[in-house]
């Protein structure tokens, strides 16, 4: 395998029940091989993903003065703006070579949740910034649901098992601006190897390259989507929450070559992350003779929060 592979969610809509299990046997076993996937037709129009770059590349245009009066002190990274260098993969020193902008969840408001989201953070230079992200966000949101309730399938859950916990879940879009190399960086990668946190990420901007993924022998592989799909790949919360069954996968983002070092590069992913209340115990369905329990009994909230410290977003 030099790829990923490409699975296609009109498959999982259609009315047609054999294209829809085909779609979760191919969604299932990917995730079991390689923990990523590649998904077509997914609820982000050609529009919206223009209107958003767009917005995202006036916002990292900004003067860095401008960008830092949106860095709030005490979030974590949480919510609004992170100046460049200030994140690291988890056992790294040397920060990663980007900026990025973080929206979080507006959850509804029967949502009765355990904890409180901070606000989204404003920008008032661009006043489209906001309300085009968070309409991605939604898109987003709305078809990461769709690739939950496929894997749910998969694992032998009720279809909707995942859809309560995801719904008004502690989500993150992360447009993140990698500017151009204009040294050369001292140990230093545009993203270092590293695991997502979270359920499962979708990720926009993997076309433009620099993204790999460290197959199980060993050997890293360019993941190169086409134009229009999204990336998608499984978090530690899910490979937790299935005992392993669903690997969450090591990636990272290169640097380009010397001739390119010229070029910035933008990416959006989302983070999909539940409630803070979700028990993320291994599933009894993930779990036999052959595949003991590997993981101590963990909330998703008391997950993340030692996942930040790790990464260099919260001070212990």
């Amino acid at each position: 395998m030099n790829n990923i592979p490409s699975v296609d969610l009109a498959d999982f809509l259609s009315e047609d029940p054999k294209r829809k299990q085909y779609f979760v046997d191919a969604i299932g076993s990917a995730y079991e091989e390689i923990g990523f996937v590649s998904l077509k037709n997914h609820f982000l129009s050609d529009a919206l993903v223009d209107e958003l770059y767009k917005e995202v590349k006036s916002f990292f245009a900004l003067p860095v003065e401008t960008k830092k009066t949106y860095e709030i002190e005490g979030l974590g990274g949480q919510r609004g703006y992170v100046s460049f260098g200030k994140e690291h993969a988890k056992g790294k020193k040397e920060g990663d070579l980007k900026e990025f902008w973080h929206f979080g969840q507006e959850p509804d408001e029967d949502a009765n949740l355990p904890e409180e989201y901070p606000e989204n953070v404003l920008v008032k230079e661009l006043p489209n910034f906001n309300p085009t992200g968070m309409e991605a966000y939604r898109m987003l949101e709305k078809t990461g649901i769709y690739v939950l309730r496929a894997l749910a399938l998969y694992i032998g859950l009720d279809e909707h098992y995942f859809d309560y916990w995801a719904s008004n879940g502690n989500s993150i879009l992360r447009p993140i601006h990698y500017p151009p190399i204009t040294e050369e960086p001292k140990g230093a990668v545009r993203a270092g190897a590293h695991g997502d946190i979270n359920l499962i990420t979708l990720l926009m901007g993997a076309s433009t390259g620099g993204l790999q993924v460290l197959r199980k022998d060993g050997e890293w592989i360019d993941a190169i989507p086409e134009e229009d799909e999204l990336v998608i790949n499984v978090g530690d919360m899910l490979e937790r929450h299935t005992n392993n069954k669903l690997r969450s996968t090591i990636h990272r983002v290169v640097n380009p070559p010397k001739e390119e070092w010229g070029n910035p590069r933008y990416s959006i992913p989302f983070f999909m992350h539940p409630r803070g209340d979700m028990d993320l115990s291994c599933l009894p369905e993930c779990v036999d003779e052959n595949h003991p329990k590997a993981f101590e009994d963990i909330t998703a909230g008391e997950f993340l929060h030692q996942r930040l410290v790790e990464i260099g977003l919260i001070k212990k």
